[in-house]
């Protein structure tokens, strides 16, 4: 469906086919019309129309010698509501890797041993380290803080700093002062 989008926001790429497709809007137009409006040749226009038409947003009929175009409204409502729904839009994006971003924060904070070079400060640079490190957890396993504090170890001295963002990020449970430590 993400192909059926690029076709339909290319045709509409162009700033003489919005202007069509606004005067279209309003009324039917034949070519020679929309040419001296636009001040193009019919040449050009016809190239403009027949993107559009491809995309099922104006059609022709015959009066006389002229084509006479028109904008398909219906088909307009229909495509749009169809290219924006939730499913669509959802598919456009399935092909991206949706860990990129904590992959390269990884890559530039953890030593080759898995350790933390450092805690980042930028928000969303710690949060891709706390889920980074919250994978030593098992979901729904409960941990006393001195073993929280031997896992974290593993990655920094800083192992208060870490349980406490754990915490505070929603990423782990603290039961108590000093209770017990899980992930859900």
């Amino acid at each position: 469906m993400s192909d059926e989008m690029v076709i339909f926001f290319k045709a509409l790429a162009d700033a003489n086919r919005l202007k069509i497709v606004g005067l279209l809007a309003q009324q039917p137009y034949s070519v020679e019309e929309l040419a001296a409006l636009l001040d193009l040749k019919p040449s050009t226009v016809s190239h403009h129309l027949a993107k559009l038409a491809q995309v099922g947003l104006v059609s022709a009929k015959t009066e006389s010698y002229y084509n006479v175009y028109q904008l398909d409204e219906k088909a307009l409502q229909s495509k749009s509501r169809n290219l924006f729904s939730q499913e669509n839009l959802a598919a456009s994006v399935v092909d991206v890797d949706a860990d990129a971003y904590d992959n390269k924060v990884i890559k530039d904070y953890v030593r080759k041993d898995g350790s933390l070079k450092t805690i980042p400060a930028q928000r969303k640079k710690l949060e891709a380290i706390l889920r980074y490190v919250l994978k030593s957890f098992e979901v729904d396993k409960r941990y006393s803080e001195k073993k929280v504090n031997e896992i974290l170890s593993k990655y920094h001295e800083d192992t208060a700093s870490l349980r406490r963002e754990l915490v505070g990020y929603g990423l782990m449970k603290r039961e108590g002062g000093g209770g017990e430590y899980w992930r859900e």
